[in-house]
């Protein structure tokens, strides 16, 4: 049999687990229970017998986060950027059309960044024979056994067996998430969960996309067909793309299409959808408690805390989750967590930026972190990589300091290009044109001082950039 074509949704902002994963680090990228994100879990049990080299399907937002953290575990394969979010249908299209162009008939498999798979081997196994499926023109899913009656999860009643080698059964009916009491009833008549995860012909897909949503099927190949090598992502085109209506593939195809299909799956699965996911995917003491970080737990049960740089003490409380970051606590009760979502809705409505973004901020050439701010300062710590540098750029309405921690800094000054070392520092004042690059072998580490009347990030006017930001 072929190689698998491997396809990684890598776009979603995770808010369920918020304050952790942010619109800006969203929860694909974090280490949320391992040292490695999800998102590398997810590539390194793509092993290379059976699957081809992925292909990642994310946004230009992401672009960076996805190429370092490929590379990271050494990696390799196709970023394909979306120009915004259109659901999972157009991402899916685009798949088949990049598929298509090197086999019309070959097998792709689409994946979510987020979940977790702890039977690697028997997944890799069911890999094959839902491909096998795909090959004969069904298109498959894994339908993960139930551990219990839980209401977060749609569920799929799988019908007539197909294949009794290798357990494939006709889907009879995907169903929405049910409340507690019809959630017990479908897992005694044997429902499984739906796991998102899908294997298709890509001829097979593409004719039944442009049979149930012809204008999704034709954004994605007007996308594909004018896209653009940049920086070595593949880029979607614009205007292409937007034109796709938004829906999920569940909605275009698989609750309509008679050739879904459906394999039985115990594979420690997990869509890590809120905080209580997770503390049932961590290690736990006799009490049922598990900290991740800096935390004590005392005369309590069923805790879970997260808290990576501040001292956190949870005492004579049960059934509780605490997450602390350096700018935001979460304190929830453990049957609350897919309300976080909710939270998160109303903390945008108040414009609170720690709905979205985290005091660190990750950028192309490495990232900076606010440390300290005020009326007319702020003071940030900024770790370039290195080979890396900042875009050549001004500032209408402050000025800066630079003081080097570690590292060497090469710095354009309008006219100037000085060499900063550890413990020098340097002025660059309002309007001067200025750049920063790390010529070194280690990172750079500075901390920046900006004095003035407005501090915001959009107070940077590019005039070059390597990264095309311009």
């Amino acid at each position: 049999m072929k190689k698998i074509v491997p396809v990684i949704m890598c776009g979603g902002a995770g808010t369920r687990v918020w304050p952790a994963s942010r619109e800006t680090m969203p929860k694909q990228f974090i280490p949320l229970l391992g040292k490695l994100s999800t998102f590398q879990d997810s590539l390194l049990r793509l092993g290379q017998g059976v699957f081809e080299a992925p292909t990642i399907i994310t946004n230009h937002g992401y672009r960076f986060l996805v190429k370092e953290q490929m590379a990271q575990i050494g990696v390799k394969g196709e970023i394909v950027l979306e120009p915004e979010r259109r659901d999972s249908a157009a991402a899916v299209a685009v798949a088949c059309e990049l598929a298509a162009a090197r086999a019309s008939d070959a097998v792709v498999a689409v994946f979510a960044a987020d979940h977790v798979v702890r039977k690697v081997d028997v997944f890799q196994n069911l890999c094959l024979k839902a491909a096998a499926a795909a090959e004969q023109g069904l298109i498959v899913t894994l339908g993960i056994k139930p551990y219990g009656p839980a209401t977060g999860y749609g569920y799929i009643r799988p019908g007539k067996i197909i294949a009794a080698e290798t357990g494939v059964a006709k889907v009879e009916a995907f169903v929405e998430k049910p409340d507690l009491a019809t959630a017990q009833a479908y897992v005694e008549q044997g429902y499984l969960w739906n796991s998102g995860n899908f294997f298709f012909r890509a001829d097979v897909m593409r004719e039944e996309l442009r049979a149930f949503e012809p204008e999704i099927a034709e954004a994605a190949t007007r996308a594909c067909a004018k896209a653009k090598t940049d920086l070595g992502f593949l880029a979607l085109d614009q205007e292409s793309f937007a034109a796709a209506p938004k829906t999920s593939i569940d909605y275009a195809v698989m609750e309509r299409t008679s050739l879904a299909a459906v394999i039985p799956a115990d594979i420690g699965w997990s869509d890590v959808g809120n905080w209580q996911a997770v503390w049932e995917l961590s290690d736990r003491d006799e009490h049922g408690n598990s900290v991740r970080g800096h935390g004590l737990v005392q005369e309590s049960r069923n805790v879970h805390v997260r808290s990576d740089d501040i001292l956190t003490a949870v005492l004579g409380v049960d059934d509780v989750i605490v997450v602390t970051t350096d700018d935001a606590v979460l304190v929830l009760g453990a049957q609350h967590g897919d309300k976080v979502k909710q939270l998160v809705e109303e903390l945008k409505r108040r414009n609170r930026k720690e709905a979205q973004e985290h005091r660190r901020v990750y950028r192309p050439w490495g990232y900076y972190q606010s440390i300290d701010n005020g009326e007319r300062h702020q003071v940030k710590r900024i770790v370039v990589k290195p080979g890396q540098k900042l875009s050549l750029q001004k500032h209408y309405h402050r000025a800066e300091h630079w003081i080097v921690v570690r590292g060497s800094a090469e710095v354009t000054r309008n006219d100037e290009v000085l060499m900063v070392h550890e413990n020098q520092s340097i002025y660059l004042p309002i309007g001067a044109v200025h750049r920063l690059i790390n010529p070194g072998k280690i990172d750079l580490e500075l901390i920046e001082v900006q004095t003035g009347s407005y501090l915001g990030e959009d107070d940077i006017v590019r005039l070059e950039d390597v990264y095309r930001r311009v």
